[in-house]
């Protein structure tokens, strides 16, 4: 006969692991545990005792019983990050700030790149299907444009996958946790920097087939306006993932000669998607005899170490700290195994000046 606590435990393990588990972070308190199976409180501990010895449950004195996330198979605890590239400064940095803090709650982490393609992220979804997951983070691939792919989270999701989307989710999927920069903001904030300095001929460099471009492209304009400043659609350059992929793998610049010979004219700084284009387009600028910042500044979001292997630095924007992104959305996702929700987040920026940008006072 399977002692009472067994069976307690058993029905709690369940109702914290099982497909149909109940979303909640703490569990009832013992004396409520009592009433509702009739037990004593000897034999709710001993229940209790069985789930944090599988590492199911975390007992914190004077508070009560919390769910950690786990599975009590080792091999379920597992956590799919798709990521566009690893060649990308910005993913170098995240893999390695997002896996920490997941790997010391005891959780296993599994990166899958998706290279910016829609149908590579198809391949890897229909892989993880057959997968035992716990939680999932996901970076879109181009999420300024529909997602085709949306069945196949749909499929994730009706096991109740914990899933937190990273700078945006696909404009044709039902709303999802977000862990975001404040695009929008950031990129007005730029501007007016620009503006302060007397820069009223202002350039832009943005991709296209992201939120993330749409929403600095529009903060720009925005911030613009709002100083009365008219921009010049000639002098925006649009760039897509693929002109990316090739400047990240072959060091491609063309499309950034083509906006120096074609777009820039007679503008006085240029505002660019991020610190790579900035970089890049600060050694396109040199080979093009103008100098920066003298006769063009350059700014830029991220404050990678790139900015400081410019010349001049990069001025970039920053956020409180380099893993804030992705420290977010770890504890995002770890509060939603525990059975709680996570919301969306929109990180603020701070500019951090360096030798890019000079004022025309």
């Amino acid at each position: 006969m399977i002692p009472k606590y067994q069976r307690i435990a058993d029905r709690l393990r369940a109702q914290l692991t099982g497909e149909n588990r109940i979303r909640t972070t703490k569990l009832p308190t013992e004396k409520e545990l009592c009433a509702l199976y009739g037990v004593s409180r000897q034999t709710v501990r001993q229940a209790l005792h069985v789930l944090e010895s599988e590492g199911l449950i975390e007992r914190r004195q004077g508070s009560g019983a919390y769910a950690t996330g786990l599975h009590p198979d080792a091999s379920h605890n597992r956590i799919a990050v798709l990521l566009p590239t690893d060649n990308d400064y910005t993913y170098a940095r995240l893999r390695s700030d997002l896996q920490a803090p997941l790997i010391k709650e005891g959780f296993a982490v599994s990166f899958y790149l998706t290279g910016y393609s829609v149908a590579k992220e198809r391949a890897i979804l229909q892989q993880l299907q057959s997968v035992p997951l716990r939680g999932l983070i996901a970076d879109p691939v181009k999420s300024a444009l529909p997602n085709p792919n949306l069945d196949l989270y749909e499929k994730l999701w009706a096991g109740q996958l914990p899933t937190v989307f990273l700078h945006a989710v696909y404009g044709n999927f039902p709303p999802r946790t977000v862990i975001a920069e404040d695009d929008f903001s950031g990129a007005a904030q730029l501007t007016q920097y620009l503006i302060d300095k007397k820069h009223t001929r202002i350039a832009g460099i943005f991709r296209h087939d992201t939120h993330a471009g749409s929403e600095r492209y529009i903060g720009f304009t925005s911030a613009c306006a709002a100083a009365d400043i008219l921009w010049d659609d000639n002098c925006i350059r649009w760039y897509s993932s693929a002109e990316l992929l090739a400047l990240q793998k072959k060091q491609a610049t063309g499309f950034l000669a083509d906006f120096i010979r074609q777009n820039l004219g007679a503008c006085s700084a240029v505002i660019c998607q991020d610190d790579e284009i900035a970089y890049w387009l600060v050694k396109e600028l040199t080979r093009a005899g103008k100098n920066v910042p003298e006769d063009v500044s350059v700014v830029s979001f991220d404050n990678s170490f790139l900015c400081e292997f410019s010349e001049p630095g990069l001025t970039s924007l920053a956020h409180k700290t380099s893993s804030e992104l992705a420290v977010t959305a770890a504890d995002a996702l770890l509060a939603q195994m525990r059975g709680g929700t996570a919301p969306s987040v929109s990180l603020p920026f701070e500019i951090v000046e360096r030798g890019s940008c000079a004022s025309l006072g």
